[in-house]
């Protein structure tokens, strides 16, 4: 197979999850080699995958949306989608960013009240 990648993929093992049909449905997998960009993932068996989905690596606290370049039996090769070069937001980076942005808001107003000269 002749190499396409244009950044390296440091290897890895972690393990992952295929989620689609809204997140209804999740395959587990491994997740061997990974970068920014892409992974490769490996099955216990033979897996019918669509071609979009969300890979989650939870050892990593990441989700990305995925699509598969190549497959062969038990592994595929995938590429993380992008918007106009800027990696997709992933479902639990949002979440962690609303909590945040509430933790936020509520010592603002804390520190706000702490602040107030008292009579």
């Amino acid at each position: 197979m002749e190499e396409r990648r244009t950044v390296h993929r440091g290897r890895t093992y972690l393990g992952g999850q295929v989620a689609f049909n809204n997140r209804r449905s999740v395959l587990d997998c491994l997740v061997r080699n990974l970068s920014q960009f892409g992974a490769k993932i490996v099955f216990g068996h033979t897996a019918l995958v669509p071609t979009e989905f969300d890979l989650l690596i939870p050892q990593k606290g990441d989700s990305r949306r995925a699509q598969i370049v190549w497959r062969e039996d038990k592994q595929a090769g995938v590429a993380f989608l992008q918007s106009e070069g800027v990696p997709v937001l992933s479902v639990e980076a949002a979440r962690r960013i609303k909590v945040l942005e509430k933790k936020r808001d509520q010592l603002a107003r804390r520190v706000s009240e702490l602040s107030e000269p008292t009579c």
